[in-house]
């Protein structure tokens, strides 16, 4: 255990309840529930007929998808604690540091993830049968497919595609093939690039951390990476005009390759990569795109809408 958790156990031991209920907090990594973001998106995509209801669905359903994936990670670190003990930042996660007792997470995170399930039942059946393929898609993934070559990848794609799915059956709207493959094709991009910073942090070293890591190389990384990015830009182009919405949204395309080749910089001039989630928020450039971009999306379908 290192010097700092060492002093953050210590810490928690003196406040008692209150220390465990804030390394449980912890635990579940709210930092990285910006991810679930992507369930707005079928409201952002509504304008102009948004109401306040919906509104509200939309942050329900945010919630949720964040109660759920924060008791995914409890999963996903209880499993990993061990191997993140060699890791030079996951060593410092509640669990793999010794600050907090995996069994005691993971009866929390149960408890969570049953009160977030049947919540998800009651205020809409079919977001509550989504959310429980989500959660059995990362189980599937904690369990064994992350030792998986390629599926791995596939898998935390498809999680991305689940949030957008569930985002539009919070507020009963349909949703486009276009749009969906657009947002798998995004997911798989960040993936593929978080598998590349992977290896670059860990270089000779990679098989103390995740095992996957041994079939992977960065040329291969960098060649899936080109064909994503390829066909990410093409789908989202093709998406703005077969949408069925306004053909004006086209002027957001912009918004999307400089979004993407920004990504592309951070990944291979920066050394960057492994945290999306982080990366949106530190990164000036990639945070005024997005919001530049959900601002010209809400502002084209409300004034150039057939």
């Amino acid at each position: 255990m290192n010097k700092t958790y060492e002093a953050h156990l210590e810490h928690s031991r003196k406040e008692g309840l209150l220390g465990t209920i804030r390394l449980l907090c912890v635990q579940m990594r709210p930092k990285q529930w910006s991810k679930n973001l992507l369930v707005l998106a079928a409201l952002v995509f509504s304008f102009p007929n948004v109401t306040m209801t919906m509104f509200m669905q939309s942050i329900v359903g945010f919630l949720l998808f964040s109660f759920v994936s924060g008791c995914v990670y409890i999963l996903n670190d209880f499993v990993d604690r061990e191997a993140d003990r060699q890791h030079p930042e996951k060593r410092n996660r509640p669990m793999a540091s010794g600050a907090l007792n995996p069994y005691m997470a993971l009866l929390f995170g149960l408890i969570v993830l049953i009160v977030s399930i049947a919540g998800a039942f009651v205020f809409n059946v079919s977001f509550g049968v989504l959310l429980t393929i989500y959660f059995m898609n990362n189980l599937a993934y904690s369990l064994r497919l992350k030792h998986v070559v390629i599926a791995d990848i596939m898998v935390i794609a498809s999680g991305f595609v689940l949030r957008a799915i569930g985002g539009a059956l919070v507020i009963q709207v349909p949703f486009t093939p276009w749009f969906l493959i657009c947002t798998m094709l995004l997911a798989l991009f960040l993936a593929i690039s978080k598998r590349r910073h992977e290896l670059y942090l860990l270089q000779e070293n990679k098989t103390e951390h995740r095992k996957v890591l041994e079939s992977y190389n960065p040329d291969l990384l960098n060649q899936l990476n080109s064909i994503v990015t390829s066909a990410t830009i093409t789908s989202y182009a093709l998406f703005t005009f077969t949408s069925g919405r306004t053909l004006y949204l086209m002027w957001t395309i912009p918004f999307v390759l400089y979004g993407i080749f920004r990504y592309l910089y951070l990944i291979h001039v920066k050394g960057k990569g492994g945290k999306p989630d982080k990366i949106l928020f530190e990164d000036k450039h990639i945070l005024f795109t997005v919001i530049l971009y959900a601002i010209s999306v809400m502002v084209i379908l409300s004034n150039f809408e057939r």
